[in-house]
């Protein structure tokens, strides 16, 4: 077969799209971290394109996605060995080269290692973090990303037929499973919960969202793996979805806080999208806005739970990732659509409970063992390099500690001078205070 020129630039422009969720992600999770640590934060999520992509194209796609050696529970580690066997104009399926296919699930692994950052915050060693995340990219996601992505080969997919679109098992529960263990064995940080630990920058939050928001349609749409029907149906069901997530997560907020926050709307917004990726190619319209808005709900209640169970998840990855990925997977099988193009149906469309036995198995198994390896693998770096910073690198800031760097250089004016501007009419050292007072 020829090779289909729409196609691949379908498939580049998706990837492209994936490939911006890393840098949205760094900006959402950025904007929540206090100012002594926000280039941390967003160094442990860009690192990751580092690590993980260099492994992908080592093995980890040939563990993914290599003919299956273990009953569908992973790819052969050699078959696609530096890739250099899909080199060749002429190794292609449907019209579109493998190395397409390979760069954008390569963004999948990146963007799902990048997600259990945010439960770590103001507190994680950044070389301790390099090595966690070589080793669960390896461990752990290769491995779950065979189970979910390969339709051929992989036990969740093939060997029981789950439902999972664009990854809601092998992104969004895997790695807000691994978020709960690897906060879990790092501790709290210095006087959480006791301090206030507020967003620095709800600016840079709403930005993140929105880059999320955008990228997410490479990564939902983009999973048809060509600009189709069932490409346009996840589309649409991505957007009406997060729109009623928001609305969810906002009536919350007015209800139990009397104030709808942009924190809400952005985190409403993640919410929304976690839920619908495994759902967005098996519900109708009508479905999509119930799993949303469900998820909004849910995941608004869920953030709650860190308190009152004493795990210190920073930035949510838990109430939102594991909790919406959770609700997208299960809720397909009620509102699943014989008529869509995953072709299941659900409850509500007269296919009984069996598809969301299906789809409960399918999580469960992704919890246990992401959450079992997740805890060898972090005890292991506890004990033999350390996890957490030293005191006085979480006091004074993680930045400074483990990067000699500032997200901001205010040194300029405590030398005398005043803000740019001419038309300031506050002293350096004043506004300096001001400004201080602010972060968290």
């Amino acid at each position: 077969m020829e090779l289909d020129s729409g196609t691949i630039a379908w498939m580049l422009t998706s990837t492209a799209l994936v490939l911006l969720m890393t840098p949205g992600l760094a900006l959402f999770y950025g904007g929540q971290a206090r100012s002594k640590s926000v280039l941390n934060m967003m160094m442990m999520v860009f690192s990751t394109t580092a690590t993980v992509g260099v492994l992908w194209v080592i093995f980890g796609y040939s563990m993914s996605f290599g003919d299956d050696v273990g009953g569908g529970l992973l790819g052969n580690p050699g078959q696609y060995f530096m890739l250099s066997s899909l080199l060749s104009e002429t190794v292609q399926t449907d019209g579109l080269p493998d190395i397409a296919f390979v760069a954008f699930q390569a963004m999948f692994a990146i963007l799902t290692v990048g997600l259990i950052a945010g439960a770590a915050a103001d507190r994680m060693k950044f070389n301790s973090w390099m090595v966690f995340s070589i080793l669960w990219a390896t461990l752990v996601y290769f491995p779950v990303a065979h189970w979910v992505f390969d339709l051929d080969a992989g036990w969740i997919a093939n060997g029981i037929g789950a439902v999972d679109f664009a990854g809601g098992t092998a992104v969004h529960i895997n790695a807000g499973t691994a978020a709960l263990v690897l906060c879990i064995v790092l501790g709290r940080r210095r006087g959480w919960p006791r301090e206030a630990m507020r967003p620095h920058n709800l600016t840079m939050v709403m930005l993140g969202a929105g880059l999320l928001w955008f990228g997410w349609f490479g990564f939902n749409a983009g999973s048809a793996a060509v600009a189709n029907y069932s490409a346009a149906y996840a589309f649409l069901n991505t957007v009406v979805a997060t729109c009623t997530a928001i609305c969810g997560w906002l009536i919350i907020e007015q209800i139990r806080d009397g104030k709808a926050t942009s924190l809400g709307a952005a985190s409403g917004i993640v919410a929304g999208l976690v839920a619908i990726t495994p759902a967005c190619a098996a519900v109708t319209p009508l479905g999509a806005m119930a799993i949303g808005f469900i998820a909004g709900i849910g995941c608004a209640y869920a953030v709650g739970l860190k308190y009152k169970l004493g795990f210190d998840d920073s930035f949510d990855v838990v109430g939102v990732h594991l909790v919406g990925g959770l609700l997208g997977t299960l809720l397909i099988g009620f509102f699943a659509w014989d008529g869509s193009p995953a072709a299941a149906a659900g409850v509500f469309y007269g296919g009984g409970f069996g598809q969301l036995g299906i789809q409960a198995i399918a999580a469960v198994a992704v919890i246990a063992y992401s959450g079992i390896v997740t805890a060898i693998i972090a005890l292991i770096i506890k004990a033999v390099m350390g996890l957490r910073v030293e005191d006085d690198s979480e006091a004074t800031g993680v930045d400074e500690g483990e990067h000699a760097e500032s997200g901001y250089d205010f040194s300029s004016l405590r030398s005398g001078g005043t803000f740019g501007s001419s038309h300031s009419t506050l002293s350096a050292p004043t506004q300096v205070t001001a400004t201080a007072g602010k972060e968290g």
